[in-house]
């Protein structure tokens, strides 16, 4: 990684942060503190300035973003009226920040990313848009369930996650980090008494929603989780279908199910106890039954578009 800041051992590596929680989210703050209270990193921080759960991998592109200075202590931060993606490429391009960072770290997240929300997380898209600029990334996330975790559950996973940042650069030091991943790390609700690492793959775990027609766009609270929380927490709202002579038609998503892996996946694993480190690539790749299947299939594409054979 040729831009990447070389490491000697008398330099503080940089550790660049963000979020989609923005830059005010107990998760960010509680990272933050945990890492500069090591004194072994430089920190910087560059995050949204508002909440940006659930936006996957959007940039902006049409329009300037702004970046204002904000204070939080050790660290140099900035917060920033874009994306995760937006805050992610800004903070290792040398346009915001003088150096570029030796690692970028996207979290700690309100919720779990595991299985297909991994697609829809903000969280998970600030670390491969690093990866993207090849920056060595790792994306957090904390298996928040309300009822039973509280704030101090942020500082916890931070310091359970110390030993893979400290580990990771080492090996970006020695010159020996992998280049062709980057890493999602999500630790359980009970992360005072977890059950260690494991490596895990990516699952299929998704929750199945639909939507449900409300009285106004602003009916309801606000989800606090970018993806995956408790479903008992999920918002409920009252329909307002009666009423359909108004201006606008509302709709709200809701929770209507979860779907969950049996294999040895990350959602598995995490609900076990685990903290699951899952390595990512830039792009989903197909199963293989799906690209045999289509190998049969395209050569014959023209004779079965014929209007005899539909």
């Amino acid at each position: 990684m040729e831009d990447t800041a070389v490491l000697n051992s008398n330099q503080k590596p940089t550790i660049v942060v963000t979020n989609d929680d923005g830059i005010d989210a107990p998760g960010l703050l509680s990272l933050v503190r945990v890492l500069v209270s090591t004194h072994r990193f430089h920190v910087l921080v560059c995050a949204p300035d508002s909440e940006k759960s659930a936006v996957s991998h959007s940039i902006t592109w049409r329009h300037p973003i702004s970046a204002r200075r904000v204070y939080i202590e050790g660290a140099t931060a900035f917060a920033v009226s874009g994306t995760p993606a937006d805050c992610a490429s800004l903070g290792v391009s040398k346009a915001l920040f003088p150096t570029i960072p030796d690692l970028v770290i996207s979290g700690i997240n309100m919720g779990s990313n595991c299985g297909y929300h991994i697609v829809y997380s903000g969280t998970v898209a600030g670390a491969r848009e690093a990866f993207f600029n090849d920056i060595p990334s790792v994306s957090i996330s904390y298996d928040w369930i309300g009822g039973k975790s509280t704030i101090q559950d942020f500082t916890l996973a931070a310091e359970a996650c110390t030993p893979i940042i400290g580990a990771v650069l080492v090996e970006i030091k020695n010159q020996t980090y992998p280049s062709g991943c980057f890493l999602n790390i999500d630790l359980p609700t009970n992360v005072a008494n977890h059950k260690g690492y494991k490596l895990t793959k990516q699952g299929k775990s998704i929750f199945r929603m639909g939507w449900k027609q409300v009285t106004s766009g602003t009916e309801g609270g606000k989800m606090l989780s970018t993806m995956t929380m408790d479903t008992n927490s999920a918002v409920q709202t009252e329909t307002g279908a009666s009423n359909v002579a108004q201006e606008h038609m509302w709709f709200r998503r809701e929770v209507k199910g979860e779907e969950v892996d049996d294999d040895d996946t990350d959602h598995k694993f995490l609900r076990d106890g685990y903290i699951t480190v899952t390595p990512l690539g830039a792009l989903s790749q197909v199963e293989t039954g799906c690209l045999d299947y289509f190998n049969d299939w395209l050569p014959g594409v023209v004779d079965r578009s014929s209007p005899s054979a539909l």
